[in-house]
């Protein structure tokens, strides 16, 4: 076979790839799929915590030099972490892990809030994931819920006198399930029309149960792993944290 002809059939195979007829899933909460009012309602509530988020920021730096280069890690991580896709054929969606626990018992929970919108919008821009309309409903979802429930569940796990890798896998573990519960009562709200919201709202979390599961066992070793990693290198850095005090 000649060169030109080599080229062609490569060009052929290439362009028979591309025409071939593929599902397609997205992460978090596209584009398009809430109703204006819902959209506005989801970003006049998350707006308050991005605020307090990056007042929390300026306040902290101020007395934590060591802040910024710990948030900018933790928000690469944030951000590689919830990148990895997990199709769910029943919800034509994808699940997908968060970091969001994770980052909340290391720097916490309104840092993570920021960390978590940051990423959402590079997502959305870059990835096409999630929509920019959808912005406030998935900060809500990942961020808020995410961030809250992690820490708060690792105060708690560590004031009822459980280990800190115990905490910190509950940690990772709830905040998972906790973005999907928010991420399905967030779309049942806005989709289930004439039938009862609840029972849309269930069947959405019980789509997502399949692969939730075992994504939030995933997060709560990943959690406990960066924990331990950050409590050996620098325990210093965990003070505000261990205390209750990073909110």
């Amino acid at each position: 076979m000649g060169k030109d002809s080599r080229i062609w059939v490569t060009v052929g195979a290439c362009g028979a790839l591309a025409l071939e007829a593929s599902p397609s899933y997205a992460m978090h909460i596209a584009e398009g799929i809430l109703p204006p009012s819902w959209a506005a309602l989801w970003f006049a509530l998350s707006i308050p915590f991005l605020i307090w988020g990056l007042r929390n920021l300026r306040v902290r730096s101020r007395e934590q030099p060591y802040l910024k280069p710990l948030v900018g890690l933790v928000g690469a991580a944030v951000f590689i972490i919830s990148c990895m896709p997990i199709p769910v054929p029943t919800a034509g969606t994808c699940s997908h892990p968060c970091g969001t626990g994770m980052a909340a018992i290391l720097i916490g929970p309104t840092l993570t809030v920021v960390l978590a919108s940051v990423a959402l919008v590079l997502q959305a821009l870059f990835l096409a994931h999630g929509g920019l309309t959808t912005l406030g409903a998935d900060i809500l979802a990942m961020g808020v819920a995410g961030a809250f429930v992690g820490y708060g569940v690792f105060l708690v796990a560590r004031r009822a006198g459980l280990s800190w890798f115990a905490a910190a896998f509950l940690a990772g573990l709830l905040s998972d399930w906790a973005t999907y519960a928010v991420t399905s009562f967030v779309l049942a709200s806005a989709l289930h029309g004439s039938s009862s919201l609840w029972t849309m709202f269930i069947a959405i979390l019980v789509a997502f149960v399949p692969t939730q599961v075992p994504l939030g066992i995933l997060e709560g070793a990943i959690s406990a792993g960066a924990y331990r990693f950050i409590q050996v290198r620098r325990p210093d850095f965990l003070v505000l944290v261990a205390k209750g005090s990073a909110v």
